[in-house]
């Protein structure tokens, strides 16, 4: 009888909207473009196909999560640019005398201006991705392109809209 009382009062909790998880956080009444850049890539070894897929994929995340509507306008309400300031590989760990596991580093500086709180927000994401020392970066990065954007995406668009 407990078990049944317990589970109507989660039944009718949540249906009521008493929990919420949303990905987003944001006032939709003050927020309601926003602007998004092209991700430069000015790293000493650039990906050519890493600044276009993080802008891509950056934009389709605002796209599907938020009611943010996207302009190319100077007016926006928030305004997102970046900038690829650290791909470099080192090694991450040895076996008896040789690499065995290399890690590629990369890092983005990115901003964001809220021009209706005339506020800004520098930040920077850096993730390490290992991988087999037996690999060169080439087939390495073919492998964790996929990944690298999606963690970098999600990792920008938690600090932009996410009020954890």
């Amino acid at each position: 009888m407990l078990l049944l009382v317990s589970c109507l009062i989660l039944l009718f909790s949540t249906g009521c909207g008493i929990y919420s998880f949303r990905d987003a956080t944001i006032d939709y009444t003050k927020l309601k473009t926003i602007k998004i850049g092209f991700i430069d890539n000015k790293a000493r070894y650039v990906n050519p196909q890493l600044g276009s897929k993080l802008t891509d994929k950056i934009q389709s995340k605002i796209a599907s999560s938020t009611k943010l509507s996207r302009t190319n306008s100077d007016d926006a309400n928030l305004q997102l640019s970046g900038t690829i300031t650290d791909y470099s590989v080192s090694t991450s760990a040895i076996s008896s005398t040789q690499a065995s596991s290399n890690r590629l580093t990369v890092s983005v500086d990115m901003t964001v201006r809220n021009t209706v709180e005339n506020k800004t927000d520098n930040f920077t994401v850096t993730r390490n991705y290992d991988y087999s020392a037996n690999l060169q970066l080439q087939q390495a990065e073919v492998a964790l392109l996929d990944e690298i954007v999606r963690t970098l995406t999600d990792e920008i668009f938690n600090h932009l809209f996410s009020n954890w």
